[in-house]
């Protein structure tokens, strides 16, 4: 295939959550989180997984950093786990935590690696959690004064800021379905979450802009929504809503100050009060200097009476989300690379001005083996290969497209799945810590130092 080079300073980045990757949850005065208390749940994680240990990044971060290095990465975008910072929630803030952040950003400083922190990656102060968690109004306060601390401490060398990581599924999967931490059911506390979330976003936004530390933005795991039968005028219904649920409903506060009235309406079916406050939607509209996208595949969905629709999604009664056949990643992923093309050209016209930068992206496979001290992981190169392509389309169309993160720089606990999934450029043997670079790493390395695909 022909060669695509990325406009100068395009940022090439790989990712990671502080849950994920760091273990030492019980070191140096760590408080509790909601996912470890979720992952003592039984049947709640795969094969009773946890991240008490992890990769043992918390340990291993300098080597960690060197393989970052290895790679050529301009970034890494890595998330501060807020227990380790308060380990109320609130309150007195724990020095050992804060070294901790300070020694990683010095070590990528001092690698030519830009440190890009995300504020929260899910793993919410359990004492928080006990009073509400993100359906009370207090948490989204307590995280503006979390924000503050961080920004104040790093913001010299962090430059670029997201607050918070996805908040669809913090909101929808941690109080609609119940799948992620803290495993709860229940529709209104999931739309009060949503709101809270936004909330958070907004004064950690002023967080940020007062401590002059830098460039604002928000990570949402936005996606294309597709009619998934062959007769779209009799989907569009189903459509409209589930983009709403997972993209409007954060789009248009962020960047217009107030929901759309169809989401209202939606959230109005499962509490008559949205816990939202006069002056809300200007805290929540404060300026972005660049938007993170975290994208993986697209969403179909079909109007079919009768269906149960999903857990994930309230209201979606009588909508079916089958995707169409094709080649799917270990997470029955449906892999579709014209799906990013899509997003970023239509939210480019929606919203214009608004540089984008996708801080997501890559695909879980079954490469658990090192073999001949390799790891021949010849899908993920060729779905990351894809979606580089997909997202050069997007800027020839005109998309300010100014980065990409790949999911992740090293295998680790994927939530729910705990470690039977892998995502990383680099294979991690847990049982050593062993890190090995797959084939995907050496591809990733030749694209950065071309500055695009060859």
């Amino acid at each position: 295939m022909s060669g695509l080079r990325f406009p100068d300073g395009f940022v090439w980045g790989a990712a990671t959550a502080a849950y994920q990757v760091e273990g030492a949850t019980g070191d140096d005065g760590r408080g509790r989180s909601i996912w470890d208390t979720f992952s003592a749940v039984p049947d709640a994680v795969s094969e009773g997984h946890t991240g008490e240990v992890a990769c043992e990044h918390y340990l291993r971060y300098g080597e960690d950093v060197k393989l970052m290095a290895g790679l050529g990465l301009n970034a890494y975008r890595f998330s501060i786990a807020w227990p380790r910072i308060q380990p109320s929630g609130s309150g007195p803030v724990s020095s050992r935590g804060l070294a901790f952040y300070d020694r990683l950003v010095d070590e990528l400083c001092a690698a030519g690696i830009a440190p890009v922190a995300t504020l929260y990656h899910w793993d919410l102060p359990q004492a928080l959690q006990d009073r509400g968690g993100w359906a009370a109004r207090e948490t989204a306060e307590r995280f503006g004064e979390y924000a503050d601390v961080m920004t104040a401490r790093l913001g010299d060398r962090v430059r670029t800021w997201f607050t918070i990581n996805e908040p669809w599924c913090a909101a929808f999967l941690g109080y609609a379905s119940g799948d992620h931490a803290p495993g709860i059911t229940a529709p209104a506390q999931a739309f009060a979450a949503v709101h809270h979330l936004l909330l958070g976003h907004g004064l950690a936004a002023q967080a940020i802009a007062a401590n002059g530390a830098g460039a604002t933005s928000i990570a949402l795991n936005c996606t294309a929504v597709r009619a998934g039968s062959a007769y779209p005028e009799h989907d569009e219904a189903a459509v409209r809503q589930i983009d709403g649920l997972q993209n409007r409903i954060f789009l248009e506060p962020l960047l217009r100050g107030e929901y759309p009235d169809d989401m209202v309406n939606l959230a109005e079916r499962f509490t008559p009060q949205w816990y939202v406050k006069a002056g809300d939607g200007a805290i929540i509209r404060q300026p972005l200097d660049v938007l993170g996208l975290n994208y993986y595949t697209p969403t179909w969905v079909r109007t079919r009476p009768g269906a149960p629709g999903s857990p994930a999604h309230p209201g979606s009664e009588g909508m079916d989300f089958t995707a169409p056949t094709g080649p799917v990643t270990e997470m029955d992923w449906r892999v579709d690379a014209t799906g990013l093309t899509d997003l970023l050209t239509r939210i480019a016209a929606d919203y214009p001005g608004l540089p984008l930068m996708i801080t997501e992206n890559g695909a879980a496979y079954a490469d658990q083996s090192v073999v001949d001290g390799q790891v021949r992981d010849t899908d993920r190169i060729a779905y990351l290969d894809a979606h580089l392509r997909a997202a050069h389309t997007a800027i020839e169309a005109g998309v300010d497209l100014r980065g990409y993160f790949a999911w992740s720089l090293m295998d680790n606990f994927e939530w729910a799945f705990g470690y039977t999934r892998r995502f990383g450029l680099v294979h991690v043997d847990y049982a050593t810590q062993r890190r090995t670079p797959k084939a995907s790493a050496d591809w990733y390395r030749a694209v950065i130092a071309a500055n695009g695909l060859t």
